[in-house]
């Protein structure tokens, strides 16, 4: 049986004013991604008061928007035998312990070798026998442990309203420089760097102006909730902290922890490997960081209720071999 289109309506409500045509698209319609949504508008599958529309239209509240929802077309990754740590898997989503170094989805300059390769393999997918997964959230290519993938779109939608819902718990460890404080709680506004767009910042943001004029509501400032308590000290020189993300902003908890004044180790995007560079070779700090040689973060536990059944599933990922490497040179200096 062929897969039909859906056409779906809205009324903007006045809380998404200011936003983006796709960002907003995506808050109302969950289950789609951005990538998805863009796709939809680039073929011309959304109105918006009735005529054409572009991604990148500030709303003021009270549009109405026509959606024509297509099914998705079939996966063109290329399924390749990848080694996969599974620390879950049901009939409707799978949790994996991410490897570092291993790109999650398919993009320009990382065509394979990716999470989403390897998964294709593993549930025997090929031209003919096209799988649905779903990417509910992102690690960095760098930051190993638990990712969660949904294998049907009622879990994909069931798992990203609690990651919007903010219902989920996220716990990493982090291996940063300095006497970090004991325990600490960051909430800053969140957007990417004015003056390099690959990087983010959490501190003061410039003035937002409103798209439409002074009557228009400016874009709401995105906000970033970290906290933090040290779970092991190395003197004044690092720590390993677990940190629980209450947001998901790109790149987080390596933006707030540097901007603190405690980069973690190895993060070269960040500062960890400028301050590693000025301290002695023979120095203890230094080689941990070489030892890990990646930004020094695991995500180790994730904690959500199933899509399905409802029930708290709580799953951890022990620490890679690299971080315990580094914990150990570490601990030999203590």
């Amino acid at each position: 049986m062929t897969a039909r289109s859906e056409v779906r309506r809205f009324i903007v409500p006045p809380e998404l004013a200011g936003l983006r045509l796709d960002v907003a698209l995506v808050r109302l319609v969950p289950e789609l991604s951005r990538a998805r949504v863009q796709r939809l508008l680039e073929e011309g599958r959304v109105l918006l008061g009735g005529g054409a529309a572009r991604a990148s239209t500030r709303l003021r509240g009270g549009e109405a928007i026509e959606l024509e929802v297509t099914p998705p077309p079939p996966t063109e990754v290329t399924p390749q035998d990848l080694p996969l740590t599974v620390l879950h898997e049901d009939p409707d989503l799978l949790v994996l312990d991410k490897a570092a170094g291993m790109v999650v989805h398919p993009a320009r300059g990382t065509p394979h070798s990716t999470v989403l390769n390897a998964l294709l393999h593993r549930m025997g997918a090929g031209p003919e026998t096209p799988v649905r997964l779903g990417l509910v959230h992102r690690l960095d290519k760098d930051t190993s442990g638990c990712l969660v993938v949904a294998r049907t779109d009622a879990a994909l939608a069931g798992l990203q309203a609690q990651w919007k819902g903010r219902t989920v718990e996220k716990v990493y460890l982090a291996l940063c420089h300095g006497a970090l404080p004991a325990a600490a709680r960051l909430d800053t506004p969140y957007d990417r760097h004015p003056r390099d767009r690959t990087r983010y910042t959490g501190r003061a943001l410039r003035q937002r102006r409103a798209p439409g004029g002074e009557d228009s509501p400016a874009p709401p400032v995105r906000r970033a909730i970290t906290e933090w308590r040290v779970e092991e000290r190395f003197g004044d020189a690092a720590a390993l902290a677990r940190v629980t993300l209450h947001t998901g902003r790109t790149h987080q908890i390596r933006v707030h922890l540097s901007e603190a004044g405690h980069p973690l180790l190895a993060d070269a995007v960040y500062g960890g490997t400028r301050r590693e560079a000025r301290l002695p070779p023979a120095d203890r700090v230094r080689l941990a960081a070489q030892a890990i040689g990646r930004q020094a973060l695991h995500a180790a536990r994730l904690a959500f209720d199933h899509p399905r059944t409802g029930r708290r599933l709580v799953v951890e990922a022990p620490i890679p071999a690299d971080l315990a490497r580094a914990l150990a040179v570490l601990r030999e200096g203590a």
